[in-house]
């Protein structure tokens, strides 16, 4: 383990910004990981996961950690289910992929979803009517302070849409070492409300789909809509779809009758960021090398030398006009460094 000095993060960060770290260092291993805390507990740290879910606006003054653990398995089975552990440092869509071919259900839907298995709590991830927290058992974390291991149930991570306790209430305090999921071994809940799905799968006469072939529909979906990082910088959606209640909604809908939204219960609405988006005309817009996709207007893009900074801006003027003209305030998914 070398701490290395002046590390360019453009290759640790999916919207490709260029940025450096003060200092860091990237760990294997818990023993590793609780090392390097104990053994820098006055240094300032910044934790890094797979990079996807951030805006770096500015260098890193501190010590970066990459946590780059690998690993999966599986703990325990039994007719129905399965449970398997795996390490924070795995690429999501490869762990997605290998649960598919055990054929093990649960995480299909969210099939391509860019970043590491470790920060899929702190979001609460989720995609075609699935959410971390529908086979989400518990988490390993470790404890920044003082280097303790701590296992959170799914009721002490207090999910919610895009939330959970590692967003809130213990913020910055510890890091996510593994994770366990409950998923089908047989019987699966397939799920193909979310209208693309069932589209995609009928393009293909697909009546009754196996969980490769929602898989294969979301993968589909997701790279028709969605720019690859590797091709064309970007940190997936940028944007929460806002929740509202519905007597303020049902005000902005006298106004705006075409404009869509789905029933999240029975007092609130979300709506689509992304339609909020196009129709306020950024959808397809460039201002420099920073710029909203064509084919997604949630997706905000890196089209070369962009800087956080410009591709912030970019996200505030967007933020202000869907306010001036909806009267809707739409928040950042992503974090901003």
């Amino acid at each position: 383990m070398k701490i290395q000095t002046d590390f360019s993060l453009k290759n640790y960060n999916t919207f490709g910004i260029e940025a450096s770290a003060k200092q860091f260092v990237a760990v294997h291993s818990v023993a590793e990981l609780k090392t390097i805390l104990e053994e820098n507990k006055s240094n300032k740290k910044f934790i890094l996961g797979g990079g996807s879910n951030m805006l770096l606006t500015q260098d890193i003054h501190a010590l970066v950690i990459h946590i780059d653990l690998k690993g999966r398995k599986i703990i325990k089975q039994d007719n129905d289910y399965v449970w398997v552990e795996s390490q924070a440092g795995e690429n999501w869509h490869e762990f997605v992929l290998w649960t598919i071919n055990q054929n093990f259900g649960g995480l299909e839907n969210m099939s391509l979803i860019p970043g590491n298995v470790g920060t899929t709590p702190v979001q609460n991830i989720g995609a075609y009517g699935t959410e971390i927290k529908d086979t989400f058992v518990s988490c390993q974390a470790i404890k920044i302070e003082n280097q303790e291991l701590k296992t959170f149930t799914e009721d002490e991570c207090n999910f919610g849409y895009r939330e959970s306790v590692f967003k809130n209430e213990v913020k910055d305090q510890y890091i996510i070492t593994s994770v366990v999921f409950k998923l089908t071994k047989r019987n699966h809940k397939i799920n193909t409300s979310y209208g693309d799905i069932t589209t995609e799968l009928g393009k293909n006469n697909i009546v009754t789909p196996t969980l490769k072939d929602v898989s294969n529909a979301v993968i589909a979906i997701r790279q028709s809509k969605l720019p690859d990082p590797k091709e064309l910088g970007n940190s997936g959606s940028f944007f929460k779809n806002p929740i509202l209640l519905k007597t303020d909604f049902e005000k902005i809908h006298l106004q705006f009758p075409e404009m869509k939204f789905y029933d999240v219960s029975e007092t609130e609405v979300k709506v689509p960021a992304g339609w909020l988006i196009e129709q306020a005309g950024f959808k397809g817009k460039r201002f420099g090398d920073a710029g909203i996709h064509k084919n997604q207007a949630l997706v905000l893009v890196n089209y070369g030398t962009a800087t956080g900074q410009e591709i912030l801006s970019v996200s505030k003027d967007i933020q202000a006009t869907i306010y001036k003209i909806f009267g809707i305030h739409i928040e950042a998914e992503v974090n901003v460094i």
